[in-house]
């Protein structure tokens, strides 16, 4: 072994010992090992601290069970929120269970995608991560084809797919996570300089975000950069480029607002929801959705026994889910869903950590970019939910209606825990 690769080995090790706290059990060293003449061998074991053996399993099973709690508390108060939809005129045609039944074929399809997402390896992700970002560009584009594109309530969001409607803004949010971990990795060598490092991921952040604000769904737009941006940071980059990016795209969120009567009126609402020229107009969602928060007080109503979701509160099962919850469960529910939400994102970063330690810097990044996706587009959700942000058509995370939300969600935490997997196997000095 060189002198360069003994450092980089000795660099390696210290890196993952400081993101595990953790040590190796070794056969045969100290006093007995030195009586008998044995050498040391290491065994791929661990101990803690206190030393007590640490068990490393094959993957991160508490991460599997929070996320499947919050698949079968969304289908819950799908059913909830969707049961009494048919006794609208609008939905007559439908069942009672048609939301359920779809939103289960829809777990089905997305558990199934996530199982086949979980075998490939990360390094396949870490070579097509540009391809993917431009297939998310290119249905980006084709979404805005007359007779393609599907519109609803004067967006063009979605591609008819048959057993669902494909939204590609969700496959855009992968895949800027994917093109920022993989570009971060290419350009490490020039984060210190603007043009080089930030500007070409500045022009591929304005094309999407161009391409979005023609469907138009200025949310994703805003979970997309917060993904690209918190990858830029993340990966190094100078801390002053890094806040003239933040700066440059809070004026052009800024502009947006002032040149778009519709936005305008957005944020207007959002500042006085009770003002009567808004109550029952831009503010209607808004002022229905703290009205059910209001009567779900501490512990909620009941399940099934909201009252906003017959036919007060539009879009109950999909971006206002969380004030259905808020009502039939009150503030406890709702509080676990927070929790939920906090435990899942900080466990993900933790994951990325562990990653990036090991020197796999793109699963690292790209993990954490997923994080970041996860948790902004859950904190934006409630947010909006409980009048804290503006009205924005975002769905909450692996809870809300959604065939192609929740495919792309589960898609990612399988990504996640595939990157996790191979963590695990690193460190019982396997290779991935």
């Amino acid at each position: 072994m060189s002198a360069d690769q003994t450092l980089s080995a000795i660099s390696w090790s210290q890196r993952l010992s400081a993101a595990w706290q953790l040590r190796p059990v070794w056969l045969g060293g100290g006093a007995a090992g030195q009586a008998t003449g044995t050498r040391a061998v290491p065994i791929h074991d661990w101990v803690g601290r206190s030393g007590q053996p640490v068990k490393i399993q094959g993957f991160d099973q508490a991460l599997v069970m929070v996320v499947m709690v919050l698949l079968a508390l969304g289908l819950v108060m799908v059913y909830s929120a969707s049961v009494a939809l048919p006794d609208n005129p609008r939905f007559a045609r439908y069942t009672p269970t048609h939301f359920l039944v779809r939103h289960l074929l829809s777990m089905g399809v997305a558990t199934a995608a996530a199982l086949v997402m979980l075998q490939i390896p990360i390094r396949v992700w870490e070579r097509y991560a540009p391809h993917i970002f431009v297939l998310s560009l290119a249905l980006l584009v084709i979404v805005l084809i007359p007779f393609i594109g599907k519109g609803v309530n004067g967006a063009r969001r979605w591609i008819p797919m048959g057993i669902m409607n494909f939204q590609p803004s969700e496959l855009a949010k992968i895949g800027i996570a994917m093109y920022a971990a993989n570009y971060m990795v290419r350009k490490m060598d020039a984060r210190e300089n603007f043009v080089r490092a930030v500007l070409p991921m500045g022009v591929a952040l304005a094309v999407v975000g161009m391409l979005l604000l023609a469907e138009p769904d200025m949310g994703a737009f805003m979970v997309i950069a917060a993904i690209a941006l918190g990858i830029l940071f993340l990966g190094g980059v100078n801390g002053r480029m890094f806040f003239l990016s933040v700066a440059i795209l809070l004026c052009a969120f800024v502009l947006m607002i002032v040149f778009s009567e519709f936005r305008r009126q957005r944020i207007f609402a959002y500042l006085d929801p009770w003002n009567p020229a808004y109550a029952q107009g831009k503010a209607y969602q808004l002022t229905h959705s703290l009205i059910a928060f209001g009567r779900g007080e501490i512990f909620g109503q009941g399940l099934g026994n909201s009252v906003e979701k017959l036919y007060y509160l539009p879009e109950a099962h999909t971006d206002f889910l969380m004030a259905v919850l808020g009502e039939e469960l009150g503030f406890i529910g709702v509080l676990f869903v927070i929790v939920a939400f906090f435990w899942l994102t900080r466990r993900i970063f933790s994951i990325g950590r562990q990653a990036i330690a090991m020197d796999r810097v793109f699963a690292g990044l790209m993990t954490q970019g997923i994080g970041i996706w996860i948790g902004a587009q859950a904190f934006i959700n409630i947010g909006v939910n409980l009048g804290v942000l503006p009205t924005k058509g975002l769905t909450l995370p692996l809870m809300s209606y959604g065939g192609s939300a929740l495919l792309l969600n589960l898609s990612a935490i399988a990504i996640v825990l595939r990157v996790d997997i191979e963590n695990r196997q690193l460190m019982r000095g396997g290779r991935v």
